[in-house]
């Protein structure tokens, strides 16, 4: 039986991968569903170092596969920010809601909306990095949050090409196109190719 842990309990994360890649694997489990608690310091300076370390840290504590990805926001006229520090960007206690209100405050002056999603995706098996890909979704912040889908900084994403944000897609649709949907087709073909 092929086996999959995911290196998260965000469980927005987990169900869009689940719908990815779960036709590539027997069973998908978060850490909880593993009965895993571990607390990964993502104190790397890049998506792709904190999602090695998570992996990795992981892979060493259990068999089959660990899946860790590190994502976040960039906004251009931002110099990048939130950037890795996405998830905890309004400090001790940030909350999705939080985040957004601190990120709308930052570029409301702002001419240059232009943001992307980024996902670096590290696959580890037995303490050591197997696979990494990335990607990232384009689109720009817009003045207030819209639609009710998705989670983190979605309802401020706008996505021209479909004229609405990443809350508003529809799921099936979002699966397809977003920065981390990118990143796990890339995976799933390395995987193919192993």
């Amino acid at each position: 039986m092929k086996q999959l842990i995911i290196a998260t309990n965000n469980q927005g994360k987990v169900r869009e991968i689940k719908a990815i890649l779960g036709n590539f694997y027997d069973e998908i489990k978060s850490l909880k569903d593993a009965g895993i608690v571990a607390d990964v310091v993502e104190d790397g300076d890049s998506f792709h170092a904190n999602a090695r370390k998570k992996a990795v840290e992981i892979s060493e504590m259990v068999e089959g596969d660990v899946l860790a990805d590190d994502s976040g926001l960039c906004v251009e006229a931002l110099d990048m920010a939130p950037g890795i520090y996405s998830a905890r960007f309004s400090g001790e206690g940030a909350t999705d809601e939080k985040n957004n209100v601190k990120l709308l405050s930052l570029v409301k002056d702002q001419d240059n909306r232009r943001a992307w999603f980024v996902c670096a995706l590290v696959l580890a098996n037995g303490g050591k990095e197997k696979l990494y890909v990335e990607e990232r979704a384009e689109g720009k912040i817009i003045d207030e949050p819209r639609g009710e889908n998705g989670f983190g900084y979605d309802p401020l994403f706008y996505v021209e090409e479909y004229g609405q944000t990443f809350a508003e897609i529809p799921p099936e649709v979002k699966n397809k196109i977003s920065h981390r949907a990118k990143a796990l087709k890339k995976l799933q073909e390395k995987v193919q190719e192993m």
